[in-house]
């Protein structure tokens, strides 16, 4: 067991890292890539003004993730995960729910060295099979698409929130005072928002939504298991 552990902490973890900031990196600069094109194989410039506003109208609208997602997403995905999950994408609605899953199976809880491995696992092959099946959608989705019933298709809007709930139930039910915890803080910033009293907020508030409902469950949660854990060395 400790050659195991030296070897996770002192070769496996060193080498993610350092493949994980290659390709990322590598990620980001393909990302640029068709803009580097328009510009220095046609020749064709944006405005710095227009730049410049896409920038802040941007950062505006989706900066604040660029900080909740990896802090609320790591403790589940594991630093394998993270990096792959943040180079393939749809993170909330397949990666973390692949992780989830594939470590509720294992019987492995999150934030283990066991947990990051099997995470790894759930995030690779949920990659695999989403390569596959938006190859198939890319050839054979319009017809695919024009077959299904009008009332299956606006059942599949469905899919998403359903996903969703099965995960809070997963971590709800061995964690019930966290998950109290989480469930109310959301229901109040939400009602606070859809009443328009987080309008003073730039923007559109969600973001002040997942903000207080991941620190606040974060916050309110260690102290529900440190008082835990104190009454249990008091008996």
């Amino acid at each position: 067991m400790e050659n195991k552990n030296s070897y996770y902490n002192d070769t496996y973890i060193p080498s993610i890292i350092s493949f994980g900031r290659i390709t990322n990196l590598l990620g980001v600069a393909f990302a640029f890539l068709p803009a580097l094109v328009l510009c220095f194989v046609y020749n064709i410039y944006p405005p710095v003004s227009a730049v410049i506003a896409g920038v802040v109208m941007q950062v505006s609208v989706s900066g604040v993730f660029w900080f909740v997602e990896p802090i609320s997403y790591f403790p589940v995905l594991g630093i394998a995960g993270t990096y792959m999950s943040f180079l393939s994408g749809n993170i909330g609605n397949l990666r973390l729910p692949a992780s989830v899953a594939a470590q509720q199976a294992a019987g492995v809880e999150a934030g283990t060295e066991e947990g990051s491995i099997i995470s790894t696992i759930g995030v690779a092959v949920s990659i695999i099979v989403n390569v596959l099946m938006l190859t198939v959608g890319v050839i054979l989705g319009a017809q695919i698409l024009g077959s299904i019933p009008p009332v299956i298709k606006g059942a599949l809007n469905n899919i998403l929130p359903a996903l969703f709930g099965a995960m809070l139930a997963q971590q709800f039910v061995p964690n019930p005072k966290i998950g109290s915890v989480a469930v109310v803080l959301t229901s109040i910033m939400f009602f606070l928002m859809k009443n328009g009293y987080l309008s003073f907020l730039p923007g559109f508030p969600v973001y002040a939504v997942i903000i207080v409902a991941v620190f606040g469950t974060i916050f309110i949660g260690q102290k529900i298991v440190a008082a835990d854990l104190a009454k249990k060395k008091e008996q």
